[in-house]
């Protein structure tokens, strides 16, 4: 099992960056793949990014692509997604969660990366990023 805590949102005008953390406990945590998702109001959960735990491969949303970068570092425990040339639209609740099974490679659909992400409690409480115009 793993607890995660995502960190690093907030306010940032149109075009700006961010960078989130998602930071694990649990000594297993470098066995799982994990994913960024985020909801905006209104709107059903999405897969934005995937980095898998096996070969550093990864995964991105067309919405995203090219303007966020994913990376872990399993020495801390952390992912992180790097947010550059931020747009109003990517205003939402992020959040971080251990992807199922372990050892493999992320999806390669963001319905896919929902769908195999893992119960509640391999999910983060998220952060809030808004985008300002």
């Amino acid at each position: 099992e793993v607890q995660l805590v995502e960190s690093g949102g907030g306010l940032v005008q149109v075009g700006g960056s961010l960078r989130l953390s998602c930071a694990a406990s649990g000594s297993t945590f470098d066995a799982y793949p994990t994913g960024w998702f985020r909801q905006a109001p209104g709107k059903e959960r999405e897969g934005v990014s995937c980095i898998s735990s096996t070969d550093g491969s990864t995964y991105y949303a067309d919405s995203v692509k090219g303007r966020f970068t994913i990376s872990r570092d399993d020495a801390k425990n952390t992912v992180y997604l790097q947010m550059n040339s931020l747009k109003p639209e990517d205003t939402a609740v992020y959040y971080c969660a251990a992807i199922f099974p372990t050892l493999s490679s992320c999806p390669s659909s963001s319905a896919a990366l929902r769908s195999r992400a893992g119960e509640d409690d391999y999910w983060g409480q998220g952060t809030q990023v808004t985008v300002s115009s």
